[in-house]
């Protein structure tokens, strides 16, 4: 296993939309275990690929205290099953130490290949409702800052690359 680098706001590569999985294979589930523990060395409750700059539908997940429960969602599809929202403070690996408030419906209902390659669907609702929704976004190029107010994003990206800046 190895620790991928994560790429940071406002980098471009965070906004590709990453294409389907054509086939589940030992390429794709050395990806998982190298994402799994990304995640978990970062730490963070749940990583996309495009986050380590690898345009493919894969997302993994672990909401649990003890970092036990992994989940992993290939091709994830979702449908919004209770029109209440559900507002929570948000954080990315993409975006370190920054934190806001971003409201997303409180159920759904998501269809996935599982890290066997065979299909399931779950129905979260909760912080694994939004987690899995965070993590879609970035599936389709978009992140928990696209939320908030322009003048919010930018004051976030004037102090991620001051800090990108002062590490080169």
């Amino acid at each position: 296993m190895a620790l991928l680098p994560i790429l940071e706001f406002p980098d471009p590569r965070l906004r590709t939309v990453a294409k389907p999985v054509a086939q589940v294979d030992d390429r794709i589930r050395t990806l998982i275990d190298d994402m799994f523990e990304t995640m978990y060395d970062a730490p963070g409750v749940g990583l996309a690929a495009t986050q380590v700059n690898i345009h493919e539908q894969i997302i993994v997940i672990d909401t649990s205290e003890d970092k036990n429960e992994p989940l992993v969602f290939i091709n994830p599809e979702i449908e919004v099953l209770d029109e209440d929202l559900l507002g929570y403070e948000e954080g990315c690996l993409s975006v370190p130490g920054f934190y806001e408030e971003v409201t997303r419906p409180s159920h759904v209902k998501v269809n996935a290949l599982g890290r066997d390659g065979k299909p399931f669907t779950l129905e979260p609702d909760g912080l694994l409702a939004v987690c899995i929704q965070h993590e879609i976004d970035h599936l389709k190029g978009k992140l928990f800052v696209d939320y908030v107010s322009n003048i919010k994003r930018q004051r976030i990206r004037t102090k991620l690359e001051k800090q990108h800046r002062s590490k080169a």
